[in-house]
Parts: C-alpha cells; structure tokens; sequence
C-alpha cells in the first residue's frame, strides 16, 4: 500500500487536489449553460466519481506488501470495521447531498460566489472539528489565522455577489430592457433575443445582451428568481461540506473507540471507497428521482432521455474523475499531515473563478467596486491557503 509520509508530499497532493478540485464545477456549470440537464449532468458525474476512487483503491491501496498494521485494500474489505466503514459512508451521503446542491446554487449565484461560500463554512465548521480530532497535531497558532482569512473571504465573497448583481440590474436597464436579475423575461424579449433583433450575432461578455443569452440557452431560468434562494441552498451546501472530511477522519483514525480490540484502522483507500460508493448512491437516487420531479423549474426528464443524451457526456465524465481523483489526494494529504491542514484545498475559488471570467463572462464590464472586492477576496484566498498548509504536522 502506498503511504504518503512527508510533509512534502502531502502539501503536493494538497496542491492537484486543489486544482481538479476547482475545475471540475467549471465544467458542470459549463455544461449546464449550454442547456444541458443538471440531471443528466449528474448522473454522468457520479459513476465516474465512484469508479475514480475503485481505481485509486486497486492501484495505490494494492502497491506493496500487506501487513496486519496496514493492510492493503481488498484484504481489509473482509474485515470486522463495519463502525468506521458507516463513518466514511456517513461522509460520503453529506458529501453528495453538498454537491447536489451546489448544482442550482451555481446557477442562482453564479459559480464563484458559490465556492467562496461554500469552501469559507467549510474551513470555519471542519477544519475547527479537525484540529480537535487529530489531537491538536496541527499548529494551532498558525491554523486559526488562516481559517479567519478565510472568514474574512466569505464576507467579501457575499460583498462580491451583492455588487455584480446590481452592476448586471444597472446594465439590463440601461440596455432598455424591461427585465432585471429579479424580473422574468417576456416572451417578446426572447424573441427579439433568438431573432437578432436586439442582440448581436455574439454578445460581448459582460453586457446585458450576454446575460440574456445567457438565460436563454441555460437548463435552470434564473431571471425571476430570488437570489435569497441561491444564498440559502448555497450555505446549506457548505454545512454539509464541512462534516464531510471529520467523518472521513473520524473513519480513518477511530478516534471515538469504535473498532474492536485488534482491527486495524481503515487505510485511507477503504475509508476513500466506502465513502464514494455511498456518495455514488445518494446520488443515483436523488438524480434519478429529479429525472420526473425536477427543482427550480428544470424540465422534465426520462431515464431513457438521460441515456440518449450524448452531448457534453464527455466533459460531465471528465469532471467526475477530477472530483473523484481531487477528493482521493486531500484524504491522503490529510492522513499525513493533519485534516486540518487538508482544508487548504478549500480554496478552490481561487481556480473557479478563473474558470468563471475566462468560461463564463463572470465580472466583465463590472464596476470599480465590484473588481475591489474580487481582488480583496482573491488575496485573501491565496494568503489563506499558504498559512493552512503551513501549519501542517505529521502524524505519529
């Protein structure tokens, strides 16, 4: 089984989980833009997550030599650990329940604004419950000024979306449309809009011609709804983040006592699969169920119609494996040094929203302020990811 032992190494993996981490909600909110389902996005997303985490357990968990310590991962599948088996699983149905959700808070509040809320309650809640649960093996000292860096970033994080909003209610009104973020189009817009008659043959990012065709190729219609609702499923999202990675700890290291005298701890590849075959579940039937009930005014859809939609499944199958790959190195970067430290990882907005300017169009053309307060939120991303990982320990 391969060990990540250095500190070295575990800030390396902190680093690619921190990039695939950030890119693949890019690519869902890519192809949701495009009109393609939520739904359908999902369940592509989901089985490549899950089988990344089967690949991560027969390749790292079965390199090398298996020892009653540290058994490898097929030798520990028979194994009486079943306590610490439902805290990984635990972790897992939080975790999909957080990116379920995360998919209409992306269209609602657009991506950036979204991570940043959410990685920022992630921190705060989990790294704190972290700290505690690895016996205070990281340096408290360095830690907590780096978990109120980012308490500072959601502030600025909630300033940046309030202020590109009426920046985007400014520029809808100023184009002399009636519509505004929190107005529904009408039907005489769409029309000019799918006509040409009011809208160039490709708008420019960041004007209120974009935005409107923004709305009107995309699966989820946002114009008309509130962005309270956005807020309010983006802050559930991060509630359920941040319990995410103290299961995982708690199924990795057995903190709590709930393993029989003898039974090894779960290496962090069963913990990794246990935890990505109930995300991988939750998921299933939750999307599947959306297919005929759909939220927030999404269309209606069909298993049959999932299985035929082809375009964008290879972009939604690739951002499966990102998350499912990025998730696998903050675990074993976290096993090493401390989950507390792991949380560095957290500050995924730093690629999301380079992701959201360069895809989407996101704070084109905004004002003075809004760019302020985005720069103030990006240092504070960046200067709180460097303390995080510094106050990294090593695990006896």
């Amino acid at each position: 089984m391969f060990v990540v032992e250095s500190k070295a190494g575990a800030i390396a993996c902190m680093l690619l989980a921190l990039i695939f981490l950030g890119t693949w909600p890019a690519l869902m909110t890519l192809l949701e833009r495009r009109g393609r389902l939520p739904q359908h996005t999902y369940l592509d997303y989901t089985l490549t997550n899950f089988l990344a985490a089967i690949i991560i357990a027969l390749t790292f968990g079965e390199i090398g030599g298996s020892t009653p310590e540290k058994p490898n991962f097929i030798a520990q599948l028979s194994q009486d650990n079943w306590p610490s088996a439902l805290f990984a699983m635990g972790g897992g149905v939080v975790l999909s329940l957080g990116n379920l959700s995360t998919q209409y808070a992306w269209a609602l509040v657009g991506l950036s604004v979204t991570e940043v809320i959410c990685a920022c309650i992630t921190v705060v809640i989990g790294s704190t419950l972290n700290y505690f649960l690895d016996d205070k093996m990281n340096r408290a000292d360095v830690l907590f000024p780096g978990v109120s860096c980012f308490l500072i970033a959601v502030g600025l994080g909630s300033a940046v979306h309030s202020s590109n909003a009426a920046d985007n209610k400014e520029k809808l009104q100023g184009a002399g449309y009636s519509t505004t973020l929190k107005d529904a189009i009408t039907n005489e817009e769409l029309k000019n809009l799918e006509s040409g008659n009011k809208t160039p043959e490709k708008a420019k990012a960041g004007t209120a011609e974009f935005l409107l065709d923004i709305e009107n190729r995309r699966a989820i219609k946002v114009f008309g709804k509130s962005s309270i609702l956005g807020l309010l499923i983006t802050f559930f999202a991060g509630i359920c983040f941040s319990l995410f990675s103290p299961a995982f700890n708690l199924a990795t290291n057995d903190q709590w006592h709930t393993l029989k005298e003898g039974v090894p701890h779960l290496v962090v590849y069963t913990a990794f699969f246990y935890f990505s075959m109930s995300c991988f579940a939750v998921a299933l039937v939750l999307n599947i169920t959306f297919l005929y009930r759909p939220m927030l005014g999404a269309p209606r859809s069909s298993f049959k119609a999932y299985l035929n939609d082809w375009n964008g499944r290879g972009w939604a199958f690739l951002a499966g494996f990102l998350c499912g790959f990025g998730n696998g190195l903050q675990f074993m970067g976290g096993q090493a040094a401390g989950y507390a430290a792991a949380d560095a990882v957290q500050a995924l907005p730093l690629v999301s929203t380079f992701w959201g300017i360069l895809l989407f169009g996101e704070y084109w053309k905004s004002s003075r302020r809004t760019y302020v307060l985005l720069s103030g939120m990006l240092f504070m991303f960046i200067v709180a990811v460097g303390v995080l990982m510094a106050s990294s320990g090593h695990r006896k």
